[in-house]
């Protein structure tokens, strides 16, 4: 009986060398996949910055009476 106990771990040990070696490549492979992809434009408008409207000045004193 001990002789197939240690047979199962070295089975259990290949499996699971197979199934990382696999992911592995997966992940090779979608990562490739990515970096060959084309990037995200940056947006070309330019925005004034920050604006203190009305909503935001209400919102501000909500907090200071708080």
């Amino acid at each position: 009986m001990k002789k197939q106990a240690s047979d199962m771990g070295r089975r259990q040990l290949l499996k699971a060398i197979a199934v990382g070696s696999a992911a592995g490549a997966v992940a090779t492979i979608s990562g490739q996949a990515l970096a060959a992809s084309p990037a995200v434009a940056p947006t070309t408008e330019k925005s004034d910055g920050y604006q203190e409207t009305d909503h935001v000045r209400s919102y501000y004193a909500s907090l200071r009476t708080k």
